[in-house]
């Protein structure tokens, strides 16, 4: 049977979408905010070597700790928050339900 999660995001110009992704693909945030046409690029494919997928975490989920390459490549990125995580480092799974995101700026 196909589970899947509903997520909020909200893009660059503030309009709202809700998606739902299915849970048993193996995707990982970027490839599903692709997979829905919204505005992330993945320059580097989904290996944390670009933050061209940098999105902020709006909501009070459990995410796995960011690795030190994601930490790196946080560190050079612009726009960073407090809050901020490459979508290409987090795996779709049903943990991820309700989860709401907001696209970072790309400039």
């Amino acid at each position: 049977m196909e589970e899947e999660i509903s997520i909020k995001v909200i893009d660059r110009e503030e309009n709202t979408h809700l998606l739902k992704i299915p849970t048993d693909m193996g995707f990982n945030l970027m490839e599903a905010l692709k997979a829905n046409e919204l505005p992330v690029e993945g320059i580097c494919g989904g290996i944390a070597l670009c933050a061209s997928c940098q999105c902020y975490i709006n909501s009070e989920h459990n995410l796995k700790k960011k690795t030190e390459e994601e930490q790196a490549m946080l560190a050079e990125a612009l726009n960073v928050k407090e809050n901020s995580r490459l979508a290409c480092q987090i795996r779709i799974s049903s943990e991820l339900e309700g989860l709401e995101i907001k696209i970072a700026p790309d400039d």
